[in-house]
């Protein structure tokens, strides 16, 4: 089985997420997908607590999409990679961003994800084979016909535009006063 890992601090979950994880299961580039929401995030400090944003993420959760609750502690990626690897007997797929792959070789230990297939979401007409070439792998699969829904986060935690915001998300916020 191919399981899809998707990482991210889903702060909250809006459909940008949802339209990332539907839009690879249906078009069968994985079989099944691992939300991973960080306790932490490097470059973010308005998180709210991880027990909100995965309870927003088991909204969604069904025989294909599971939110892990175990593995949300790793401060690198590798390292939580490491764990997956152990934990379960499926082919791994990092899925991340075209933004990701610009400074991809910062990431720590990059080379050891570089084992693994990684599904890039191609977005801003970002030239991703300029940069994956620099890498010398074959894991890389670049999604280009992906329609990429421009979503900020930081607005929709401002203003809580349902247009973005599922109706059960958008409730579970206004119910739990978060982001205010």
């Amino acid at each position: 089985m191919r399981l899809g890992i998707y990482i991210g601090s889903f702060n909250p979950v809006h459909i940008g997420h949802l339209d990332v994880v539907n839009y690879l299961l249906i078009n069968n580039y994985v079989d099944r997908v691992l939300i991973v929401p960080t306790l932490a995030y490097w470059n973010k400090d308005n998180l709210i607590d991880i027990k909100h944003r995965i309870n927003m993420l088991k909204f969604f959760e069904n025989d294909k999409i599971k939110v892990d609750e175990e593995h949300n502690g790793y401060a690198y990626t590798y390292q939580l990679m490491r764990a997956l690897r152990k934990d379960y007997s499926d082919e791994l797929y990092l899925i991340i961003g075209a933004d990701n792959v610009i400074d991809f070789d910062k990431w720590k230990e990059y080379q050891e994800l570089l084992g693994y297939k990684i599904i890039v979401m191609n977005r801003d007409d970002i030239d991703i084979n300029k940069y994956i070439q620099k890498y010398h792998s074959n894991n890389f699969i670049v999604i280009d016909g992906y329609k990429y829904i421009d979503i900020s986060s930081s607005e929709i935690r401002d203003n809580l535009d349902s247009r973005y915001l599922d109706r059960k998300v958008l409730k579970y916020i206004k119910d739990n006063n978060l982001y205010r």
